[in-house]
């Protein structure tokens, strides 16, 4: 039976991935104009039954993160996985006239992704890591397999190039061989708590960050600051970040605020499993289980200074959001809402008083 499973809800219907190949770049989406290629935006409103009404009537939020695991017996455990959302009938990916596979898309596309997808050969896997999503853990795995880190416990600043394999530094033969032979995997988060974890880390802790985008953000965006040659960039508001998330080509996004389909373009490589960070301790498990990792090596535990985005707080970023940029927002990450099955966040005026 296929491993390709996608990860969803509490139904034990499950769905291979073979036939989530193949989409569409969800491509540039500036404020006012089409937020998707034409085609496939249409396809998704269309399917959603009118995507933006469901996000202002507050809809498509009742699905729930399950847990990734059935009633498994004994040995390898199998999570279970719902059917995508907004899936346009058969699956997005399997519309005509999507790229096929990784040769398909374009230069900069494929540039993209093979930056992001790490390979270990002594273990035949390739993991394509996202920003926010655990993947300085998952990096510090790959450190200890490898047998350049001692253990996932060992104290050390990460460093997030050496020690590892991309597959962007390979031939093209060889990367193909590994895309068809090896185990793939990838972990995805809810986008709007991706998004709201990477302007919190990278604006209120990062100073480079303040300095190269936070500055540009408040001069671009705040009335009466364009000129001034103080501003230190530690201050940018969650509306103007949004804002200037609206201006922004997908295609060329930093990387920790980049939609996941931008980053691993799940249509175009057939993962294997793709786990989610709502179950990231189980999920982890699983793949070390399938990968065939040595007992000792574990998925490290969450950091004592780590600060999670809770419920609470995304509730209250995105309910102090207007409205108009939320609706404005929302299409940008579409697909990650709809290709994971990720609800719409509800922010009505009656859920926003809670």
């Amino acid at each position: 039976m296929s491993e390709r499973l996608l990860r969803r809800s509490d139904g034990v219907r499950s769905v291979s991935v073979t036939s989530f190949r193949s989409a569409a770049s969800p491509g540039s989406v500036r404020r006012g104009s089409a937020v998707l290629p034409s085609v496939l935006t249409f396809l998704v409103i269309v399917a959603s039954g009118g995507l933006l009404l469901m996000i202002e009537k507050g809809m498509l939020n009742g699905v729930e993160t399950p847990s990734p695991r059935g009633n498994a017996r004994r040995g390898l455990q199998k999570p279970l996985f719902k059917e995508p959302l907004l899936t346009c009938g058969t699956t997005m990916c399997s519309q005509k006239n999507m790229p096929r596979s990784i040769w398909s898309l374009s230069p900069p596309q494929r540039k993209t992704v093979l930056q992001h997808i790490l390979v270990n050969d002594e273990y035949r896997f390739l993991y394509c890591y996202v920003p926010k999503v655990a993947c300085s853990n998952w990096k510090r795995v790959l450190k200890v397999l490898s047998g350049a880190l001692e253990s996932v416990d060992v104290n050390i600043k990460m460093d997030h190039r050496s020690d590892l394999l991309f597959l962007s530094s390979l031939k093209p033969e060889e990367i193909s061989y590994r895309l068809k032979h090896y185990f793939k995997f990838m972990f995805v988060r809810e986008p709007m708590e991706r998004l709201l974890s990477a302007y919190r880390n990278k604006f209120g802790e990062i100073e480079s960050y303040q300095k190269k985008y936070g500055v540009e953000i408040v001069r671009r965006y705040r009335k009466g600051r364009a000129k001034e040659a103080s501003l230190t960039g530690d201050d940018v508001t969650f509306g103007e970040f949004v804002r200037y998330l609206l201006d922004e080509d997908a295609e060329h996004m930093n990387e920790h605020w980049m939609p996941v389909y931008n980053l691993c373009q799940p249509c175009a490589v057939s993962y294997d499993f793709i786990g989610s960070y709502e179950h990231l301790e189980r999920d982890s498990d699983y793949v070390l289980q399938r990968i065939g990792a040595p007992p000792f090596v574990r998925f490290p535990e969450r950091q004592t200074w780590y600060k999670p985005v809770t419920t609470e707080t995304l509730h209250y970023y995105l309910c102090t959001l207007p409205q108009k940029l939320l609706r404005e927002l929302l299409p940008k990450y579409i697909l990650d809402f709809s290709l994971f099955a990720y609800p719409l966040p509800n922010t009505t005026i009656e859920h926003c008083r809670h």
